[in-house]
């Protein structure tokens, strides 16, 4: 076999190799995310949740060190109060602290949001930052259907 023939067949194995990586790792992700998505309901009477009786809330996970929590996605989620007012509200949770909430939705990284209905059942489970038209889609999205305060 010849010398460049080998380096060819090398590359495509490392190809091959890093794409089966990629696949698994997004296939875990999902997976995760599904979980979350089914999981229980997060009940009114959870003390995160005491001043947050709105159609939708979002439960904004980070930590005391995560910079893009504090540069990126604060901004972002006050962006979206801004413009959806008494129809959203945002509880912080402090991921480090907070084992619970963090295992029930399956909290890879932080940032993480996850978007609740007035019920406390999860629509979204975003992970890593998300931009503020998004979160606004989810929202409207949410408040599309109609979740009203049980």
């Amino acid at each position: 076999m010849s010398d460049i023939t080998l380096r060819l067949v090398i590359l495509l194995l490392v190809g091959i190799g890093a794409w089966l990586l990629i696949w698994v790792g997004k296939r875990f992700v999902a997976a995760q995310r599904e979980r979350a998505l089914h999981a229980a309901p997060l009940l009114p009477q959870t003390p995160v949740d005491e001043k947050n009786m709105t159609p939708v809330r979002i439960l904004a996970f980070s930590s005391p060190d995560c910079h893009q929590c504090h540069q990126l996605q604060a901004p972002a989620l006050q962006r979206l109060l801004a413009a959806r007012g008494e129809q959203v509200s945002v509880v912080e949770v402090d991921a480090t602290s907070e084992h619970e909430l963090t295992q029930t939705y399956h909290v890879l990284t932080v940032p993480s949001t996850v978007v609740l209905d007035a019920n406390g059942k999860a629509h979204a489970v975003n992970y890593g930052f998300t931009p503020t038209p998004r979160l606004l889609k989810q929202v409207d999205d949410l408040l599309a259907i109609g979740i009203s305060i049980a």
